[in-house]
């Protein structure tokens, strides 16, 4: 009989429900306790980088509105440069990544560890955004002055253009005149009645 009691398993634990979901919401806490960290994590880089780029964001024209230089917090933190380049922090959690939304989808343009070589990067990218904004402008200007031009060309040779249109529609009317007198006189002498 003491044989018996030996291979019984003892059941001096009681599971309680209780228990299984404190257990179940200890672990929640601790899975977004690292989320947060990590975000944090995240978003502490892209400060680095924004920190490194400030002398670049200070010699940005005022009048330039292109360009928004923000840390935009969220699932995943991003560094918003202007309207469709941002960077993130790639899954690593190490290396930078700068991308650009087009009408064709997401390019990466660069993905580097180094906070220096994507600071470079952005730098010539906010140049060259500077650039093309000062061409179109430019080349908004330039039309305009051209379509005044041709306006002020347009309006001094104005009286002359009327004058030639009257004069040809003169010559027109006695070309008419001159014709209808031909066959008047061809058909008189053609039939004779």
């Amino acid at each position: 009989m003491s044989e018996m009691q030996d291979n019984v398993v003892p059941h001096t634990r009681v599971r309680s429900l209780r228990d299984a979901i404190r257990k179940v919401q200890l672990g929640e806490v601790e899975r977004s306790d690292v989320v947060v960290e990590l975000q944090d994590t995240e978003r502490a880089r892209l400060e680095m980088l924004a920190d490194e780029m400030k002398d670049v964001f200070k010699e940005i024209p005022e009048d330039d509105d292109q360009f928004t230089l923000q840390i935009v917090a969220g699932s995943t933190p991003r560094f918003w440069i202007d309207v469709t380049g941002h960077v993130v922090i790639a899954g690593d959690r190490r290396t930078y990544r700068f991308v650009k939304d087009t009408r064709l989808g997401r390019v990466v343009i660069l993905e580097t560890a180094e906070i220096d070589d994507m600071a470079d990067c952005l730098t010539e990218y906010i140049a060259e955004r500077i650039l093309e904004r000062e061409k179109a402008l430019e080349g908004d200007w330039l039309n305009n002055r051209l379509r005044q031009v041709a306006v002020e060309a347009a309006g001094s040779e104005g009286p002359k253009s009327r004058i030639s249109w009257a004069a040809a529609f003169g010559a027109f009317v006695v070309g008419l005149a001159a014709g209808a007198a031909g066959l008047v006189t061809y058909a008189w002498f053609a039939n004779p009645l």
